[in-house]
């Protein structure tokens, strides 16, 4: 069997430098080298009312923003299917038979489900869906047969809650699912970005984000209100490198071609010397990031203002790659329900 991809996104708010630099920088890589047979991306709006089911108008609209996002930064639907994930209702039925393969105690036990139970305040108060939810993803993963998914690497331990329940269920009921591996990005800082004030990681809800649609005076504005070392007070005075975030960026964003273009220096590691030494501003090393990240970001700004005019092209795209994602999500149903001994009239 050849690689299948599957990836995607909750759509509780746009896209940023996190999610870019984390997987849909490997999703361009993947895409552009094409040594795959079948790419889905999938908008998971299903899973994201799972912590906002009181407010679904919120996630109806950053579907579309989302989709966007994935056009703005490159994403081809002529190579790749971007699908609504609430519009594949196989999804649904196939999270409803894994859930007699996993009990509550595992879930629980999930590392990415804590952190995020803790950071949402849940406590005891935790709704079921929200706690199903690595179900519902090896729901989505097992669907499409995909053995390759970029991530971060908060995600990998949902990659192995699909794996378990994908060997728990060819155990019981014989071989008809295929696992997956994660591909996490080549550095170990682009995994998880950490927000812009040095706490947690990069996320929509601590609002600590450069977003993909953010212009030029926001991205400008947030990277000198970073996050650097207090004690450097003066130019002349050493800085700290670790635990600074505009090096952080610079080492998850950067190359040294780029470094020679914007400053003084041949090589992120001069000047980070340089810094440690002191002798160099905080203005002046922020000033080398935001030119380095609209090196990025302006391209994804000129391509997001194409699909922001044309609503019906980026819709009609959603809708094509949705029809595909269903079509694929029936076949493995099927083959599902075969294996579970309740397909009755076939």
């Amino acid at each position: 069997m050849g690689n299948i991809i599957l990836t995607g996104d909750r759509p509780t708010g746009n896209l940023h430098l996190g999610h870019y630099i984390g997987s849909l920088k490997n999703r361009l890589k993947l895409q552009n080298e094409g040594h795959y047979d079948e790419m889905y991306v999938m908008i998971a709006d299903a899973q994201a009312l799972t912590d906002n089911f009181d407010n679904p108008k919120k996630i109806r609209d950053y579907v579309k923003e989302v989709a966007i996002d994935y056009l703005s930064v490159g994403i081809d639907p002529n190579k790749v299917n971007i699908f609504i994930q609430s519009e594949v209702s196989e999804l649904t039925e196939l999270t409803f038979y894994y859930m007699n393969l996993v009990t509550v105690s595992r879930l629980q036990r999930n590392p990415t489900v804590k952190n995020e139970i803790k950071q949402k305040d849940f406590d005891a108060s935790i709704p079921t869906g929200f706690l199903c939810y690595p179900i519902s993803q090896s729901a989505d993963i097992t669907a499409f047969k995909a053995n390759v998914i970029p991530v971060g690497d908060d995600q990998l331990p949902m990659i192995e809650q699909a794996n378990e329940i994908v060997r728990t269920f060819n155990r019981i009921y014989g071989e008809t699912l295929v696992e997956c591996k994660a591909i996490l990005p080549e550095k170990e800082i682009q995994r998880r970005l950490p927000g812009l004030d040095g706490n947690n990681k990069m996320s929509k809800s601590l609002g600590n984000c450069i977003y993909l649609c953010d212009d030029s005076e926001a991205v400008k504005t947030k990277v000198m209100s970073m996050y650097t070392d207090p004690n450097h007070i003066k130019i002349e005075d050493p800085g700290k490198v670790e635990g600074n975030m505009v090096f952080t960026y610079l080492d998850a964003f950067s190359s040294d071609d780029q470094i020679k273009k914007y400053s003084e220096f041949n090589s992120l590691e001069e000047m980070k010397n340089k810094y440690s030494i002191g002798g160099l501003g905080d203005v002046y090393i922020k000033k080398v990031l935001y030119n380095v990240l609209e090196e990025i970001l302006t391209p994804i700004r000129e391509k997001r203002r194409y699909y922001e005019e044309h609503p019906e092209e980026v819709l009609n795209i959603l809708k094509n790659g949705t029809n595909k994602a269903k079509e694929k999500a029936s076949n493995t149903l099927r083959e599902v329900k075969k294996a579970i001994m309740i397909d009755y009239f076939n």
